[in-house]
């Protein structure tokens, strides 16, 4: 059984006439009668009755029309669906993100994203950065939103924002009052870190800007998000150096002071396997590459 046989089936079904049914499918009586016959030599039964008076629908036949339109607007339905994946219209991407890029970057790209490809859905799967890596090599991930320089061969990146570190410290704490400090002020105080294990490369980039202001960190916590780090400062256990988009996270107990002098940036970066070429993942990347990086600081 093959489509154009369906298709001759249901034109003869609704003419119950070989001449209109012909003209209407732009061939002779001939292959119309042919199509007819192996399709119900297919289905193992007569489709149509011939006599002198024209044709007519068997039981058969007649239980086989709804059948017949839904196998042919099934398979137009797949095409068209294939066609708008192929395009870029339609279809799903596998997205992964860190968490603080909610709070930078993010948010915007998703809007912009929403209103020029609304039919285009985007599966987002919070992760830690090494995690993202991992699972855009193996191919289920189709682009990550991650706070590392480290990119894995095969894999291309473009910049989403940069932005300055600053001192977190509970709210009741004497260096909450100061406009600014230097990290050197946190010496000697119960640290607070994000894990080497999710983050290596911030956890030793803050390492070593403690050790560049002469000090080394007493790290009490190791945790696996930066909003974990904030809410164990809020509640009064230690201080930590966490990127200054999470001021906005509004957790009560916390306090944020900006640093003196010079820090490393806290950078995001979009990254993506070298050779997708999916029409969808080309769309994604060139809204998030619309969104301009944020200078440090602001």
């Amino acid at each position: 059984m093959e489509f154009r046989h369906l298709r001759c089936f249901l034109a003869l079904a609704e003419e119950l006439h070989f001449g209109r049914a012909a003209a209407r499918l732009a061939m002779t009586q001939p292959p119309l009668s042919l199509n007819i016959q192996q399709l119900e030599a297919s289905v193992g039964a007569p489709l149509f009755v011939r006599n002198s008076r024209g044709v007519a629908l068997t039981p058969a036949g007649q239980a086989f029309v709804p059948r017949a339109r839904a196998l042919l607007e099934a398979a137009g339905a797949a095409a068209r669906e294939a066609r708008e994946v192929a395009q870029g219209v339609s279809g799903q991407l596998r997205v992964g993100f860190a968490g603080t890029v909610l709070y930078r970057g993010l948010p915007q790209i998703l809007r912009g994203f929403a209103q020029r490809h609304p039919r285009l859905k985007l599966v987002l799967r919070e992760m830690s950065s090494s995690d993202q890596l991992i699972d855009l090599q193996h191919q289920r991930l189709e682009a990550g939103f991650v706070h590392t320089t480290r990119v894995p061969p095969g894999c291309s990146q473009v910049l989403v924002s940069r932005q300055a570190f600053v001192a977190c410290v509970p709210a009741g704490h004497a260096l909450a009052r100061k406009r600014r400090l230097a990290p050197a002020a946190l010496a000697g105080q119960p640290f607070v870190a994000i894990s080497r294990a999710v983050s290596p490369d911030y956890h030793d980039r803050l390492l070593a800007l403690c050790a560049d202001h002469g000090f080394e960190p007493d790290v009490r916590f190791e945790l696996r998000h930066w909003l974990s780090v904030v809410s164990v400062v809020a509640q009064g256990l230690g201080v930590s150096l966490v990127p200054a988009a999470l001021q906005q996270a509004g957790l009560p107990g916390a306090a944020f002071v900006p640093l003196q002098g010079d820090s490393p940036p806290y950078e995001t970066h979009c990254l993506w396997r070298d050779g997708d070429e999916s029409a969808a993942l080309a769309a994604f990347l060139d809204v998030v590459r619309s969104q301009r990086p944020v200078a440090p600081g602001h």
